[in-house]
């Protein structure tokens, strides 16, 4: 199959292209050319690279086009962000392709209600992230129902691995709270800590694409989680990292408002988007449907980036 990847030098194709080219996919990689993979693969010489602005050629009206005149059997759909681009994309490829599958979000849902949130969950996003996600979602599947649209969501949660960083127990990208829980400071969390966080592995990600891809008849006109198994609360984050540091964790708690006071503006926000959505979704469907259990934990996820962000002097452990 010729299988193209928009944006598959980014933190899922890194691993999900390889994988790709080991199981025999002849791979076109589009992208700005700006990001070389997180990881050096011997595979990334078989595949072809394709230099494209996506936000230039979408104002244009031209990405689809492009796309489309490469000749993929497959797309895969890693960068869009609105339901213009997916409509854009849609109209070029619609017919001409066997399989398209798009990089949804767990932030579709909004805040947690019912947990473990099932994909088939009543959908109230807010932020125009998640906004945009369910849009997309909502006119793709709805190609699928009327139009036969050979289509696949994949909602990743917070996506995890060497490279970057995860999310804290404190909600944001601040490194001083995993330096704090190295060396046995307090950290502040927000509320009582019992808020969740839904990591998964970048591999787990590209895992859940290949078994849509594997399981084309019954994945088209579906979306799929790709989280952990398990979720885990902020309190119980902190802890399991602090110990992994060989320390105990001291923690403190504020509601959430007063912890903003405290935090710079980029954290504040990244605090309260997490806390508000809280999510905790399952993967019942992807290992009914696709026969797909990811293989890393919540916190082995979490863990994977850290461990990175250590051994590269990222953060001071003592």
């Amino acid at each position: 199959m010729h299988t193209l990847v928009i944006g598959g030098t980014g933190h899922i194709g890194t691993y999900l292209v390889p994988r790709l080219v080991r199981l025999g996919h002849d791979v076109t990689v589009v992208s700005r050319g700006e990001r070389t993979p997180y990881h050096s693969d011997g595979t990334w010489a078989n595949v072809r690279f394709v230099q494209v602005d996506r936000a230039a050629e979408d104002a244009a009206g031209t990405f689809g086009q492009r796309v489309a005149e490469l000749g993929p059997d497959i797309v895969i759909d890693l960068i869009c962000f609105t339901e213009d681009s997916a409509r854009q994309l849609v109209e070029a490829v619609e017919g001409k392709v066997q399989h398209l599958l798009h990089c949804g979000t767990i932030w579709v849902h909004g805040p947690s209600a019912m947990v473990p949130t099932r994909e088939d969950a009543p959908r109230e996003p807010f932020g125009d992230y998640g906004i945009q996600k369910a849009a997309i979602e909502a006119y793709l599947l709805g190609k699928a129902r009327r139009d036969g649209l050979p289509v696949t969501i994949i909602h990743p949660g917070h996506i995890c691995g060497p490279g970057w960083t995860p999310v804290n127990p404190a909600g944001n990208f601040d490194l001083g709270v995993y330096e704090k829980l190295a060396q046995g400071h307090e950290v502040l969390l927000p509320n009582l800590g019992l808020e969740t966080l839904n990591p998964v592995h970048a591999d787990d990600v590209a895992g859940v694409f290949l078994a849509a891809i594997a399981s084309r008849s019954t994945a088209i006109g579906e979306s799929f989680h790709a989280v952990a198994g398990d979720a885990m609360t902020l309190r119980g984050y902190a802890h399991a990292v602090a110990e992994w540091f060989g320390r105990k964790a001291e923690l403190g708690f504020l509601p959430i408002g007063q912890l903003r006071q405290q935090q710079s503006m980029q954290d504040a926000a990244a605090t309260w988007d997490h806390v508000e959505h809280s999510p905790n979704c399952s993967m019942e469907k992807a290992e009914r449907l696709l026969g797909f259990r990811p293989r890393y934990s919540a916190i082995d996820a979490a863990l994977a980036g850290i461990s990175w962000l250590v051994d590269n002097g990222k953060i001071a452990s003592t």
